[in-house]
């Protein structure tokens, strides 16, 4: 290995810990409370942009502020967390599955890439996006049900969606109504939202990271001083509101779709996704197929960057000494 390698594989060593350096007990253990405070405070914009997407074509304008003046004014407090209990129920879970194959697969797809000698952005981007990719695909068997039932209580009684006695009604309607199926309708359209949106994100994620690296002076053509944690904080931040901008950008007309397809009421004619997309296209042209962009930018800029920094002090914290 030249000095040039050297110097690059230091410049890593510095801001990133490897997998196989993690104590898993302690980061599973404390990443699920972490992560449970983190979508405590970021769950109510979920909550927004699923409204803001299915709402009827009298009240498709609103603003997501709009939204959520009307949600507080009908339910309180408690109205922006319909649906919480359902989502930390099956999000510790899906959670383990999903950062489990992101990491693991992100090391190997790291590996893999080498040989070609792209720069490091390209690297990062190609490792990272598959490990987000794979990590997205395996962990959709989890997310899917708990999406479902989630995001029909999120919307109960709103513009004439059924109203339930929480996620076992939801869930025991679906499986009288449709059976296990039901509980996975908009599967695909879910694979095709977040595993294209999880790779993108990853992806952007690690190549941003390494472009505002280089930018400060981390480019691998000489050695640098250890940065510190408040640097390395506002260099991921960083990273993960580029990442929110570019995948949420991508993937909103997708997960309105899918959305759609998610909350329809039992009682009610079923749609294909065709019909939706129609629907969708007469009631407000194409930029129908961008309702809630707002508040999808935000949530995931927002969840993102908080996530990877919450995420990445988990990973320091969890280290393993040597």
């Amino acid at each position: 290995m030249d000095s040039t390698a050297r110097s690059r594989v230091s410049s890593f060593d510095q801001t990133e810990i490897n997998w196989d350096k993690l104590d898993k007990t302690k980061l599973y253990v404390v990443g699920a409370g972490l992560f449970t405070g983190v979508t405590v405070a970021l769950y109510p914009v979920s909550v927004i942009k699923t409204r803001m997407q299915v709402a009827s074509r009298d009240v498709a304008q609103k603003s997501a502020f709009s939204t959520f003046r009307n949600i507080l004014k009908a339910d309180g407090i408690p109205g922006l967390y319909r649906g919480f209990g359902t989502v930390i129920t099956g999000a510790i879970p899906a959670r383990i599955i999903f950062l489990t194959s992101l990491e693991t697969t992100k090391a190997a797809s790291l590996k893999m890439v080498e040989p070609f000698k792209f720069s490091e952005p390209v690297q990062a981007a190609i490792g990272n996006g598959i490990g987000g990719l794979l990590a997205s695909l395996s962990s959709q068997a989890v997310f899917v049900p708990i999406d479902v039932v989630s995001q029909k209580l999120m919307v109960q009684g709103y513009s004439g969606f059924t109203k339930y006695n929480g996620g076992l009604d939801v869930a025991r309607q679906i499986l009288k109504s449709d059976g296990v199926r039901g509980l996975y309708r908009g599967f695909g359209l879910s694979v095709m939202t977040y595993s294209p949106s999880s790779a993108v994100w990853w992806a952007s994620y690690g190549s941003s990271q390494r472009i505002i690296w280089r930018f400060l002076g981390h480019d691998g053509d000489h050695q640098e001083t250890v940065p510190t944690q408040w640097k390395i904080a506002c260099v991921q931040a960083t990273g993960g509101i580029v990442a929110g901008a570019v995948a949420s950008c991508i993937t909103t007309p997708l997960d309105t779709i899918k959305t759609r397809l998610q909350v329809m009421d039992h009682d009610k004619q079923r749609q294909t996704a065709r019909q939706v997309v129609k629907r969708l296209i007469a009631d407000d042209g194409w930029k129908g197929f961008y309702r809630g962009l707002g508040p999808r930018f935000f949530s995931m800029s927002m969840w993102g960057t908080t996530m990877i920094v919450s995420y990445e002090y988990l990973k320091r914290l969890c280290a393993k000494t040597e």
